[in-house]
């Protein structure tokens, strides 16, 4: 099933660091070269994506939440359905004592946070060449699972729609509602992350994220049509030759078109540039707007925004974080606020989850705002309690 030839053979970096700011940074280079990244703070967390997911590659930090890199690196060298997979340890230790120590935990390489990028990518090509040909077993059976629990979920229809409410902040009021989709509890690909990156892996992105719409849109239609919805929305569904038959699922439901909001993500992923604009502004001039996410950060140039011509942009949440401790990062939201006010263009900032936050996005300029200090995503919409809050920040 599916609509789209995705190369099958993109790498699948798996990332264990509790390093913040690190795994921020190196996630934004890894997948600018093209690999899909997952992410794990905690051991738990690890061994479950390693022994249970398609990974290629695992790059280990040495201290995690809960445990350390080496007794981390030690147990996954030590399974069976684990042991396979090229492993580099990463560190800031200056000594070579954690290397040879990490040689001997069983890893296949050791290196320096601080290396230079280009020596870390160096050495994950030289590991995938000697390691051609090892464990590929494993990993056909291991893809073949993934494979198969992507399609259960499709046929089952085993997503459940969340709910985050947007709110503009003067005067405060409900602005709309962000749909987000998770898998249901039981499924070994737990997280949305690693539910659309397999989908997108092994061509199965569309009826996936169809069936995500569908199933909110059923939720929305039974309490509301006024609010501005907005559905995540990448290039590979807007390229799609299927993309114009998306229509009829907001009309089927009388959703109207110029509630319907269209977050454009991942545009590093554009491969028909003509195709995908011509799409936008067929869409646009049917009434449905578009938003820009993650302005800011790694992909979201103003480039990508002046040939876009989105009704809102997407403040990325990096850039809010602790905004109101950081002199450059707003500077940078002053920025993003004034293009928007000269281009008659919504600015959000995502993400705020302090009251501090709040007070300096609301001191920038900012139009609007999400984030778990006003409302988490909830699978329950309460309109209602939503708009209630509303009341505490007049």
């Amino acid at each position: 099933m599916g609509v789209f030839m995705v190369d099958a053979e993109k790498k699948q970096v798996l990332l264990v660091d509790s390093e913040a700011g690190y795994v921020s940074m190196l996630m934004r280079l890894l997948e600018e070269r093209g690999f899909d990244v997952l992410t794990a703070v905690s051991s738990q967390g690890a061994f479950q994506k390693a022994e249970s997911l398609d990974i290629d590659m695992v790059l280990l930090g040495e201290d995690i939440s809960d445990s350390r890199g080496l007794d981390i690196c030690q147990r996954l060298k030590n399974n069976r359905r684990t042991e396979h997979i090229p492993l580099i340890l990463l560190t800031r230790e200056t000594q070579s004592g954690l290397f040879i120590k990490g040689y001997r935990f069983g890893a296949d390489d050791c290196l320096h946070k601080e290396s230079d990028k280009e020596e870390l990518f160096a050495r994950m090509e030289v590991l995938w060449r000697r390691s051609n040909g090892v464990g590929r077993t494993a990993r056909e059976d291991r893809q073949r699972e993934v494979i198969h629990e992507i399609n259960k979920i499709i046929d089952k229809g085993l997503v459940t729609p969340h709910f985050q409410p947007i709110y503009f902040i003067k005067p405060f009021r409900l602005f709309g509602l962000e749909i987000l989709s998770r898998p249901m509890p039981g499924s070994f690909i737990n997280t949305a992350d690693d539910m659309f990156k397999f989908a997108i892996k092994y061509d199965m992105y569309y009826p996936l994220e169809m069936l995500c719409w569908q199933k909110a849109i059923e939720v929305i239609a039974a309490c509301s049509r006024n609010e501005h919805l907005f559905f995540n929305c990448s290039p590979y569904i807007v390229e799609n030759s299927k993309f114009q038959s998306i229509k009829d699922i907001f009309q089927r439901h009388n959703i109207p078109f110029n509630k319907v909001v269209l977050e454009i993500t991942e545009r590093s992923s554009i491969k028909q540039f003509d195709v995908f604009c011509r799409h936008l502004n067929q869409f646009r001039d049917t009434g449905f707007s578009f938003a820009v996410d993650d302005v800011g950060g790694g992909y979201a140039s103003l480039e990508s925004i002046v040939t876009t011509k989105p009704e809102i942009v997407k403040i990325d949440l990096h850039i809010v974080r602790n905004v109101h401790l950081d002199v450059l990062k707003q500077s940078v939201i002053k920025f993003i606020v004034a293009f928007c006010k000269d281009n008659q263009i919504v600015s959000v900032a995502e993400g705020v989850e302090t009251k501090e936050e709040m007070d300096a996005i609301a001191a920038l300029g900012v139009d609007a705002v999400q984030g778990y200090y006003l409302f988490r995503p909830t699978n329950e919409l309460n309109l209602r309690q939503m708009k209630d809050l509303c009341v505490d920040f007049m």
